[in-house]
């Protein structure tokens, strides 16, 4: 029987298109998803919309139309790059669906209702965040990290709360002890160390007259709305079946990895399995915090005016190279620069003149020679360091281990001169050339699947030598 394995990306707002960050975390949860799947285990891979944001309805607001046609048509733009980037979502849940997301939410508001109770509450609101600071808790303008140069928002209003300070001790434990797994460990201790401060209750409602009457309704009080932070956290289940369908909500829960964005890192390892904990439910296993973006050394910001479109890029270079972009380029766990002069850089080298010219100059040495068909799974090459690196989602160096085979294996052609041989010794010169292309092929099928399957394609058998360059050099 094969093992489960649950995989999630964050759930992004969708007030925008999507940016670059959108399609990195996409395509790093996609090729962990594809791991899985190569190995045998049954894999579901799960996003969708957070539909339900305030900052959703501002956004409506400001664009003149109708909340859910802007939510509708924005969800959509993500589904499409997921599809162009080839991420294989299983599931993308919208937070505007009524019949399994408010469904399950409101289920989940019930089981926590021994730890929820209402009160009258000021603070200092940042919309971008949708979250409540504590002046100790910005920046030396007054200002939200995340988020610098925008005004928070003094907000007063009668709210449900929950009892966040009673789990304190027990959130200590499960993630001192790894229960709840945080990687990299600065995320951990940076989490733990939180936890070393006294935890306040915190917000979990917005009035309908704040909330514009747009979320998931409060059960049993029709003059609020749930939090956004509660509700999206939610997805993660209401997408498998909880609430709606128990039978494939227990098959997939809990969840195996969440893949997620450093500055989300509070929301997910604190008051996500502390609403969990509460509600009696199983906790995710790990949570993988990846580093963000800048573009050409600043941070991207829609003031700044370089939010980088991925769909752009994607139309000008396609999408296996984006993909490698992202994953070689940008450690797992380490902010990261974008820019197309260096993207630029490491397609010419890495694509067009390293595993593209390989490719090509063996097969016209091999001819139309017929060769073996490897008789090799995804699980025989699947060892060594290539596969630490990838249980450690270290992706950036699992690539740099095919980059070697690759490189060593055209010193080797470079060296044994075929070209100056025919016969069964041109054979035996290029047969462990031909074995180290079909493993590299069989190695990139999660990180770029079309890349690999056109590879395997074209070496399995008689050795197609008349295919287009895989990756055209670019200027």
């Amino acid at each position: 029987m094969a093992n489960k394995f649950y995989i999630t990306t964050a759930i992004p707002y969708v007030n925008a298109a999507p940016h670059v960050g959108h399609a990195l975390e996409f395509v790093q949860a996609d090729t962990i998803a594809r791991v899985h799947r190569l190995l045998g285990d049954d894999t579901r891979l799960l996003s969708g919309g957070d539909e339900n944001a305030l900052k959703n309805v501002q956004a409506a607001e400001k664009a003149g139309v109708p909340v859910q046609e802007f939510i509708d048509k924005n969800s959509a733009l993500f589904e499409d790059l997921a599809k162009k980037l080839n991420v294989q979502f299983d599931v993308f849940q919208k937070g505007s669906d009524k019949e399994h997301h408010y469904v399950a939410s409101q289920k989940l508001w019930k089981l926590c209702e021994h730890d929820i109770y209402k009160k009258s509450y000021e603070g200092l609101y940042c919309i971008g965040c949708e979250q409540y600071y504590t002046k100790d808790e910005l920046n030396e303008n007054g200002e939200c990290f995340e988020h610098p140069g925008k005004k928070l928002e003094l907000v007063k209003e009668e709210n449900y709360f929950f009892k966040l300070s009673r789990y304190q001790d027990t959130l200590m434990k499960l993630i001192t002890e790894d229960t709840i797994r945080l990687v990299p460990e600065t995320k951990k201790n940076e989490m733990l160390a939180f936890l070393k401060g006294p935890l306040q209750d915190i917000s979990i409602s917005r009035s309908n007259q704040r909330a514009k009457n747009w979320g998931v309704p409060v059960p049993g009080d029709d003059t609020q709305r749930m939090y956004v932070w509660f509700d999206a956290l939610n997805i993660y289940q209401s997408g498998i079946g909880f609430g709606w369908d128990e039978k494939q909500y227990n098959k997939w829960w809990p969840a195996d990895v969440h893949v997620i964005g450093k500055g989300i890192t509070r929301f997910h390892a604190i008051y996500w399995p502390a609403f969990l904990l509460s509600a009696g439910l199983s906790l995710p296993k790990t949570i993988l915090v990846h580093g963000y973006f800048t573009v050409d050394g600043q941070k991207m910001s829609k003031t700044v005016g370089n939010i980088v479109d991925p769909n752009t890029l994607i139309e000008k270079y396609g999408a296996e190279s984006l993909r490698y972009y992202f994953l070689r380029e940008l450690p797992t766990f380490a902010d990261g620069d974008f820019s197309e002069r260096r993207f630029k850089e490491l397609y010419n080298s890495d694509l067009a003149n390293g595993l593209g010219n390989l490719i090509a100059r063996v097969a016209k040495l091999a001819g139309a020679t017929t060769w073996p068909i490897l008789d090799v799974t995804y699980e025989d090459i699947f060892k060594g360091t290539y596969k630490k690196s990838i249980e450690e989602f270290h992706l950036h160096d699992s690539l740099s281990i095919i980059w070697e085979t690759i490189k060593t294996t055209d010193q080797y052609i470079n060296d044994k001169k075929p070209w100056t041989l025919s016969g069964e010794e041109l054979k035996k010169i290029l047969t462990p050339a031909i074995e180290n292309i079909r493993s590299i092929a069989i190695q990139l099928q999660p990180f770029l699947p079309e890349t690999a399957k056109k590879i395997l394609k074209q070496y399995q058998g008689p050795i197609i030598t008349s295919e287009p360059p895989m990756f055209p050099r670019i200027v």
